[in-house]
């Protein structure tokens, strides 16, 4: 069975957007980046609420032909481009290439998806990921945690309703100051 897995960066205070929306705080270097490139050329399907995948689709389907891009973000645009994404949403009307929009059945599809053949399957976006927790489809959680404080935004998972007991499977420590935590869900 495939794994989903919930992961993002966050602020040291739990948001994973600052209280504008923004991701000026975040730290995303050239290491930082080329160890999300390799982590993510092994995932198979990303799962999307609305909100993330605007905001990837705003700059990922075209990143590549950016020539002032770095090697690392070209690299990046060319792994999400070619991982097939499907976007939970009620509102959006369409979606880009390799992506297909679910709309109803949530569940029911990501279990579905859960027991095709494959590699496993990330999760993005808070309220998504929180809706997964929920109902036990979520297998690990990983956070990059970025050594700032923001005060207010999106928090990193909102309103789940019960407690979930997490295992420590990994850690990376970057010379920025950012700290991945990987958590199998106990």
């Amino acid at each position: 069975m495939r794994k989903i897995i919930y992961g993002m960066m966050a602020s040291l205070d739990g948001y994973i957007t600052g209280p504008d929306g923004g991701l000026d705080w975040a730290i995303i270097d050239a290491e930082l980046h080329t160890f999300v490139n390799n982590r993510e050329r092994k995932i198979g399907t990303f799962l999307y609420g609305r909100g993330l995948y605007e905001t990837m689709a705003a700059h990922w389907p075209t990143a590549d032909q950016n020539p002032d891009a770095p090697d690392f973000e070209v690299e990046y645009a060319r792994i999400w481009q070619q991982i097939p994404k499907v976007v939970f949403s009620k509102t959006l009307e369409q979606v880009g290439d390799n992506t297909r929009l679910v709309r109803d059945n949530i569940f029911e599809e990501v279990r579905r998806l859960k027991a095709q053949p494959g590699a496993d399957m990330i999760v993005g976006g808070a309220t998504l990921a929180a809706a997964f927790l929920a109902e036990g489809l979520v297998d690990g959680v990983e956070v990059y945690v970025h050594p700032v404080i923001v005060g207010s935004g999106t928090p990193f998972l909102p309103n789940v309703p019960q407690r979930t007991n997490l295992k420590l499977v990994e850690t990376q420590h970057f010379g920025s100051g950012v700290v991945f935590l990987s958590y199998e869900v106990a």
